[in-house]
């Protein structure tokens, strides 16, 4: 299975005229299964951002399955759309579903093997960036993951993340990320999606060392003006290859000279073996 991973698109704040239809092009010639974007569609939350990011959504050949991220929620000049319905233009122009999934191969048929993928909210509208994990969304992935065999690659997509990453510098996590990644290693996680930063990186994380190793895969923005330091002018998404042995991690970087996204570099991880 091959998965586009995108995130921070910012709709409203796009780096180059034709960057998106370059993204858009690249991912179907591609023919990925499956295109996960982890969140902050849009720079404001303005329907007009929502709309244009809507349709480069339905410009993909694939699936699509998206979560919202910060800056998808109401802005504070609407304090009370923000606290009361934060995901509603969300809802509206991109999914009603806060908790997407999607199974691919044998997990589609509940047998042993193939990829399970879980996308979760983080986007909340009572803090100005920080994202928080539900009590019923800890459930809610320890269910689905859980019913699913050691065969199975699971993935798990969210706009924050989870633990902090020293190769990305001081950074915020979500509310309960300490308690969501003890779950998804205990579920048996592979590989988390996530953005946020605006920077690109992957790295293994061992949530207490010696136990299940998962893959922490952070999407810089992938059409914005927004990167940050070492990204700082610099667009990336990944794209994810999951073969029965090992899965890699490609990053891809928007080359502007080449109107194109080029690869940037690739990390193997070798899968896990079943106990």
């Amino acid at each position: 299975m091959t998965i586009a991973h995108l995130s921070d698109l910012h709709f409203g704040k796009i780096a180059h005229e034709e960057i998106v239809p370059r993204l858009v092009e690249e991912v179907n010639q591609a023919k990925v299964d499956l295109v996960v974007v982890s969140g902050d569609l849009t720079q404001r939350a303005r329907a007009h951002e929502f709309e244009a990011a809507a349709a480069m959504l339905r410009a993909f050949a694939a699936p699509t399955l998206v979560v919202p991220g910060n800056h998808d929620v109401y802005p504070w000049w609407r304090p009370i759309s923000r606290l009361m319905q934060p995901c509603a233009r969300f809802r509206r122009h991109v999914s009603d579903d806060l908790t997407p999934t999607f199974e691919w191969g044998p997990a589609q048929n509940g047998t042993s093997g193939g990829v399970s993928v879980l996308g979760l909210s983080t986007a909340v509208g009572r803090t100005v960036k920080a994202g928080r994990i539900a009590s019923e969304d800890l459930d809610r992935m320890r269910r689905f993951f859980c019913s699913r065999g050691t065969e199975v690659f699971k993935v798990l997509a969210l706009h924050h993340h989870l633990t902090k990453i020293r190769g990305l510098g001081p950074h915020d996590v979500a509310k309960r990320a300490e308690r969501a990644l003890k779950v998804a290693s205990e579920a048996g996680v592979d590989l988390i999606l996530c953005g946020h930063l605006h920077i690109s990186h992957i790295e293994p994380v061992e949530v207490i060392p010696g136990s299940h190793r998962l893959v922490v895969a952070s999407a810089g923005t992938a059409t914005s003006t927004r990167g940050r330091r070492r990204d700082r002018r610099t667009n990336f998404y990944n794209r994810v290859r999951v073969r029965p042995e090992a899965f890699f991690v490609e990053e891809r970087r928007y080359d502007a000279g080449e109107h194109a996204f080029v690869l940037d570099s690739t990390t193997r991880f070798e899968r896990l073996q079943p106990a």
